[in-house]
């Protein structure tokens, strides 16, 4: 989704805006930015409450996709993918190959492939359309320079 979802008014503000300032400032309009990274980013989830509520704004979010009050897209990932993601930008997952009876690691490399592949993919469908936001959006808390 886009990231001035974050500024409907049906999501908790100011968290929502708080959110959205950490998610667009220093950053090129249009990256993708998964939410792990915003956490690694505010020390591993220890800075969250100084941000927001994470858990409600993201419930808001969700409710607004299910409304129809603004765009939103479901990768539907595979599993390694999807966890990889899930993850802060630095972490490793790690799988068991029960055949070859060994552990396959995935990290930082895997996990930078994986956003160039969903970067890729959602470039040409914003080629075509921008991701709506929503409607009557709240200013953003800082104008991007």
């Amino acid at each position: 989704m886009a990231a001035a979802s974050l500024l409907h008014p049906r999501v908790r503000q100011p968290d929502g805006a708080q959110i959205h300032d950490c998610l667009t400032q220093g950053r090129h309009p249009g990256e993708i930015i998964p939410l792990a990274t915003l956490t690694h980013e505010l020390g591993g989830g220890a800075d969250w409450p100084t941000v927001g509520d994470w858990e409600s704004v993201t419930s808001d979010l969700l409710q607004l996709v299910r409304d129809g009050e603004c765009d939103a897209l479901s990768l539907g990932l595979p599993e390694i993918p999807r966890a990889l993601i899930c993850t802060g930008p630095h972490s490793y997952v790690r799988t068991y190959d029960a055949a070859a009876n060994e552990f396959i690691s995935y990290g930082p490399a895997e996990r930078a492939a994986v956003l160039a592949e969903v970067d890729t993919f959602l470039a040409c469908l914003v080629a075509e359309q921008e991701f709506w936001p929503g409607e009557g959006l709240l200013p953003p808390l800082c104008k991007r320079v």
